[in-house]
């Protein structure tokens, strides 16, 4: 199995078929051979606003195989119009080390992989499903401080995606290492109140954690390879 993640930044001009597409690709991509699992994901303004990006969208799939995979992204005509489309597109693949929680009830990730440490860059995604009546709190407490991450030491990228806006949440950051993320994690004080707030009012009706290793990645985003300095 295989994990995929691509950062799609649509050319100018194209704003209304990509957020079309959060419709009506659904139905095409139901019918892919080999793909066990996937989202389509908006992304938010400036990176991690409540507002949208209209331009950058995310698309996460996991794979029955890599052989799957590599059928999707280099002949299905919905991936081919995606790259007529678009002004950059850049794909990680992924192995995950560490998961847990749900996504629709699933955990997508939870599947056997070589567990090596990693000592190379790391990717963590965070995703959550918001009570309705904590979005206020939220808003207030998460937002803010997701966009420290995009600024945090070792970070070599981080983007705020979305199912739906305001209460369908996630965030994925491309780490160096293992270690630059742990530290942010364990010494931002930020971070762990965030935490600590989400347990104790109870916010999320549904949420995942997942950390993966990076296999290979190809493209660029926002005209880096971001594996290479």
């Amino acid at each position: 199995m295989l994990t995929t993640l691509s950062i799609l930044t649509l050319r100018p001009g194209n704003v209304r078929w990509g957020l079309a597409q959060m419709g009506t690709a659904q139905q095409p991509l139901r019918r892919v051979p080999g793909l066990r699992f996937q989202k389509l994901l908006g992304s938010g303004a400036n990176g991690f606003g409540a507002l949208p990006n209209l331009h950058r969208y995310g698309f996460m799939a996991v794979w029955d195989s890599a052989e799957a995979a590599e059928t999707f992204f280099t002949a299905h005509p919905l991936w081919q119009e995606y790259r007529q489309r678009t002004a950059e597109i850049w794909t990680a693949q992924l192995a995950p080390l560490k998961s847990h929680g749900l996504w629709d009830g699933v955990n997508p990730f939870d599947y056997p992989t070589e567990e090596t440490a990693p000592d190379g860059p790391v990717a963590v995604l965070t995703r959550a499903s918001i009570r309705w009546q904590k979005t206020p709190r939220f808003w207030r407490y998460v937002a803010p401080t997701s966009a420290t991450v995009a600024h945090a030491p070792g970070v070599r990228a981080a983007i705020g995606l979305g199912e739906l806006p305001v209460v369908r949440q996630a965030t994925f950051s491309l780490w160096e290492s293992a270690q630059a993320m742990q530290e942010y994690a364990y010494r931002s004080e930020k971070h762990k109140e965030v935490i600590k707030l989400t347990r104790q009012e109870k916010w999320y009706g549904e949420e995942l954690f997942a950390r993966f290793r990076i296999l290979s990645a190809e493209g660029t985003w926002d005209g880096r390879t971001l594996l290479t300095t």
